[in-house]
């Protein structure tokens, strides 16, 4: 049994111990009610509400529970998503159906370039900061999972600034870094989002990750990955600051690019393509781009958003 498969059926036992017990995944009529489906009530979770930690750790939240139990470290109960994100998160009811449609069709691109040369391993990274990469990277990931019904294992290799725990609103106690600074190879600490969806965490952020990224250990650990899932999603670090997405880059069966509109230059992008290599990118992500009547299809995303709304 693989360290991928040892991760997941612990994840599962640890998920069936608590207060409620999760139920066969073709219970799940939506998925997006799969956390609470999951989850412990908040009243078990913590006093005062969904969320909340109480002060001295009392009424501490299953997470800290099992922390103090001695439990395996970094394994959490997903939740909800972090509000300050929410409504940019394809799960939620809210966020408009235009940008659903556009994530639902970038799978579709990646869903026939899988047919057509077997990729399952992509890495979500950008030229600069606050591009958007990670948001970008779970929306992927929920958009496989949810509404291609693939399984997927969502990974943070941003080891030094890492992000995703925060958006899952999940502890960061131990996971991905931990695993490859250890000095015999450990088990992987996984948070089960939903029954097609799968996080590890970066675990403590580590100021000079790159003995692990290039070990043979992080290869190994992708091709299990590739092995057990439909696809994995990896989000790193900037490209065109750091050289932690380039090195992943090349274990990696493809990568995805996220630059934000009207705001990086096009030197950074062009310096980003050169370190990743053209024959390595799958494609580009142009987030935050201004919408206008002259693009394809927006009359058919305004009478759906219409009536979805009415």
């Amino acid at each position: 049994m693989s360290r991928i498969e040892e991760a997941l059926k612990r994840a599962r036992e640890t998920t069936a111990a608590g207060p409620a017990a999760a139920p066969p995944a073709d219970v799940f009529r939506d998925p997006w009610e799969v956390s609470n489906a999951i989850a412990p009530a908040a009243e078990d979770a913590a006093p005062g509400g969904p969320g909340r930690r109480s002060p001295e750790g009392e009424g501490a939240g299953p997470a800290e529970a099992r922390q103090a139990e001695g439990g395996p470290a970094g394994m959490a109960l997903f939740q909800g998503f972090n509000p300050s994100v929410i409504e940019k998160i394809v799960a939620t009811p809210d966020i408009r159906p235009v940008f659903v449609e556009q994530y639902r069709k970038l799978a579709g691109i990646l869903h026939h370039a899988q047919l057509e040369r077997s990729l399952k391993v992509v890495m979500v990274t950008s030229a600069m900061a606050g591009e958007g990469k990670t948001l970008t990277a779970t929306n992927l990931a929920l958009t496989f999972s949810e509404s291609y019904r693939r399984s997927v294992l969502l990974i943070d290799a941003d080891l030094r600034r890492p992000t995703l725990h925060e958006t899952f609103q999940v502890p960061n106690l131990s996971g991905l870094g931990d695993s490859l600074r250890a000095e015999a190879e450990q088990k992987l600490s996984l948070v089960q989002v939903s029954p097609r969806l799968t996080l590890l965490t970066a675990g403590r952020p580590d100021p000079d990750p790159m003995s692990g990224l290039t070990s043979d250990r992080m290869q190994r650990l992708f091709d299990e990955a590739a092995s057990r899932f439909d696809w994995v999603i990896v989000d790193t670090p900037p490209v065109g600051l750091l050289s932690d997405a380039r090195l992943l880059a090349a274990m990696a069966h493809g990568t995805l690019l996220v630059v934000q509109a009207g705001r990086t230059p096009y030197a950074m992008v062009r310096r980003a393509v050169e370190a990743i290599g053209r024959d390595r990118i799958l494609g580009v992500v142009l987030n935050q781009a201004e919408e206008y009547a002259g693009t394809p299809g927006y009359s058919y995303y305004n009478y759906y958003d219409a009536y979805s709304k009415r």
